[in-house]
């Protein structure tokens, strides 16, 4: 059974198989491999709401965590959780959202044009929790 203090290390996985799923999709579709492309973008999608269900549910049991790294560090953790931050919430939810629902009406040229902003910040938003996970629980854990 997984208890809340494992919540972070499997929304670190999550991220990661978000960003597998993100790249695997994104050389299917080069490839006109459109049902293995829809498959990993559902997967990308699912992986990113269960993230989204675990990290609710850390910081409603447990609060914020704290960062312990001193120095130059300190504002290079802080630049990476903002940016994280202020994509993931009110910028990438709203434009998977769209992106697929366009996907799904079969507006496929509307898709494409907002999945070409989409993918990055995705991936963007997916590398930098793996990266907040880094730092926060291994590299600079609390005292």
């Amino acid at each position: 059974m997984i208890s809340v203090t494992d919540l972070p290390a499997l929304n670190a996985s999550l991220n990661g198989t978000t960003a597998i799923f993100l790249l695997m999709g994104f050389a299917f579709i080069r490839r006109r491999m459109i049902t293995q492309h829809k498959i990993c973008m559902m997967l990308a999608t699912l992986a990113s709401a269960v993230f989204l269900v675990s990290y609710l549910v850390y910081h409603y049991y447990h609060g914020a965590s704290r960062f312990s790294g001193q120095g130059w560090i300190r504002p290079v953790y802080f630049f990476i959780l903002i940016s994280h931050t202020l994509l993931a919430a009110p910028v990438l939810a709203p434009m998977v959202i769209i992106t697929l629902k366009r996907a799904w009406s079969a507006e496929f040229a509307k898709h494409k044009k907002l999945a070409r902003w989409t993918l990055p910040i995705w991936l963007y938003v997916s590398i930098t929790g793996l990266l907040v996970y880094g730092m926060l629980y291994h590299l600079y854990p609390a005292r």
